[in-house]
């Protein structure tokens, strides 16, 4: 049928067909993830990582396994006392060189039947080879030195190796009687072990001196007493050696 009122209405352009598979118009095509090649500096990155990883892990575990199991005496023992192996302890430690552990028992060396100690060792320290010996202590005894506070170091404690000195303070020279002060030559008593020094605050007798009971051997005894004898009054030091 003819309008009346123009020419007939244009129908509108159908859209143009799209093919089987494409995108809609104003979507953009996907893109595929594709897997890294070896030429991928990436990669190389990673390999390099794990590797350095690997290596450091190793030297930690070496490190971590760098030390020795030692013999360690487990309480305070007295120069002469034998030990009992089965009270002894270990311990594992690092040494700074194979010449310093040579001093010392580990638990793969073979220990002396007779675990007998030369010198006084307390609770905690290595069994040292060179305080052990075969000759035997039987002899040995506790001396008691009564010494002034200030003339003893305060580091001296049990185990401490020392010296002991006497001077006389009341040694006189000449006819006028004059007080001379004596300087001790020799020790009375040379490189003997300490195996009791209680707190100055627990051990201060009533005229003020400090006990140190050391192990001395018996024939000593008498000698050292000898000199204390002979002088009218008698100052005795203690060196502490080490």
């Amino acid at each position: 049928m003819t309008s009346t009122l123009g020419s007939p209405t244009a129908s509108p352009t159908p859209p143009a067909s799209q093919s089987p598979g494409s995108a809609p118009a104003g979507v953009p095509p996907a893109s595929r993830v594709s897997s890294p090649g070896w030429r991928d500096p990436r990669l190389w990155v990673g390999v390099a990582i794990v590797a350095a990883s690997v290596v450091l892990g190793s030297r930690v575990l070496a490190n971590a396994d760098d030390t020795v199991a030692v013999w360690v005496v487990a309480e305070d023992a007295v120069a002469g006392e034998v030990l009992d192996p089965d009270g002894l302890d270990t311990a594992r430690l690092r040494f700074a060189d194979d010449d310093r552990l040579a001093r010392y028992f580990t638990v793969d060396d073979v220990l002396p039947e007779a675990l007998r100690l030369r010198r006084s060792l307390g609770a905690g320290d290595l069994l040292a080879r060179d305080a052990l010996g075969e000759e035997a202590l039987a002899d040995t005894v506790e001396l008691p030195v009564p010494v002034a506070p200030l003339l003893v170091p305060p580091a001296v404690a049990f185990g401490s190796v020392v010296d002991v000195y006497v001077s006389d303070r009341g040694a006189t020279s000449g006819s006028d009687g004059r007080r001379v002060e004596t300087e001790p030559s020799l020790p009375a008593l040379a490189e003997v072990t300490v195996v009791d020094a209680p707190r100055p605050d627990e051990a201060f007798a009533a005229s003020g001196d400090r006990q140190i009971v050391l192990a001395v051997e018996a024939a000593a005894v008498s000698a050292f007493y000898g000199v204390m004898d002979a002088m009218s009054d008698p100052v005795v030091s203690i060196v502490r050696r080490g």
